[in-house]
């Protein structure tokens, strides 16, 4: 496989990176990740800025995007994954300097490190639909940034799969917020219903989407927290991601969604993210 480390194009077992490095260390880092798909990348820009505003965020100076969207294409296409499908997973740290808490001297060079993998659509939950359950969401504040310090979306994650779910949904204090790598949306009286963009939440690309294609399918969007007690109200539930595409849920714990069967508004937010990206 080859990869991109600060600078070269390498295969993978060439890389070396510092036992010093913040990422390694702190997790001092942020990440994206970007979907191919019918030859070419899905909302790249969208992607990039995203990453250059929580490399922002965390006062870490950012690479130029252009040259790492030229370097995610040059990935798909020297791993020999242009004809199908594959994401990008890109990644900036803080860089190596010896371990301290405060940042190290401005001058020290961020690691930039990225690599292409080929992607399998999860056609049979997208079609079937999907449990997921409820944890705490005991994450830090700033939800909004990309961090690379996931260990509550890992255990989260690890729960869920423990419990033979396909996702845990994130509550605090009573509110759904999202999931431990997804957006999370709900359909109430025909309306599609999902947090509001906030520190409390990612603000997803693919979540960015779905939104557009309701107003242009004439699905009434709102805005607005959902409170946990509300959820037995909804008609239909979904789950938004990068790599998740739209994955309808029917059984939120122990509780069926509607009638236990993906719902209309999922099928046509499904194929119009199918169109957008063959397009």
């Amino acid at each position: 496989m080859t990869v991109f480390f600060n600078g070269q194009f390498l295969e993978k077992q060439a890389v070396c990176i510092s036992t010093d490095d913040r990422g390694f260390l702190f997790a001092d880092g942020a990440y994206e990740v970007v979907r191919w798909s019918a030859g070419h990348f899905f909302r790249p820009s969208d992607h990039l800025r995203r990453l250059e505003r929580s490399l922002a965020e965390i006062r870490i100076s950012a690479p130029d995007m252009a040259i790492l969207e030229d370097v995610s294409r040059q990935l798909v296409e020297r791993n020999g994954l242009s004809a199908g499908d594959a994401t990008v997973y890109v990644q900036v740290t803080r860089g190596a300097a010896p371990r301290k808490h405060a940042f190290p001297p401005p001058d020290t060079p961020a690691t930039v490190y990225a690599c292409a993998r080929p992607f399998t659509a999860l056609t049979e939950a997208m079609e079937k639909g999907v449990r997921v359950i409820c944890v705490e969401d005991v994450r830090w504040s700033r939800c909004d940034i990309k961090s690379i310090a996931l260990l509550p979306n890992v255990l989260a994650n690890q729960q869920a799969g423990e419990a033979g779910a396909h996702e845990a949904l994130f509550v605090r204090d009573g509110i759904v917020t999202e999931g431990s790598h997804t957006n999370f949306c709900a359909v109430f009286d025909g309306r599609l219903v999902t947090h509001p963009v906030s520190n409390r939440i990612l603000a997803g690309i693919t979540r960015a989407a779905v939104l557009e294609f309701c107003r242009g399918l004439g699905i009434p969007v709102e805005e607005t927290p959902i409170a946990r007690d509300a959820l037995a109200d909804a008609s239909e539930m979904m789950l938004v991601g990068t790599t998740t595409d739209v994955v309808p849920v029917v059984q939120v714990d122990r509780r069926t969604v509607g009638n236990g069967t993906p719902g209309p508004v999922s099928r046509q937010l499904q194929a119009a993210l199918r169109d957008a990206m063959c397009g």
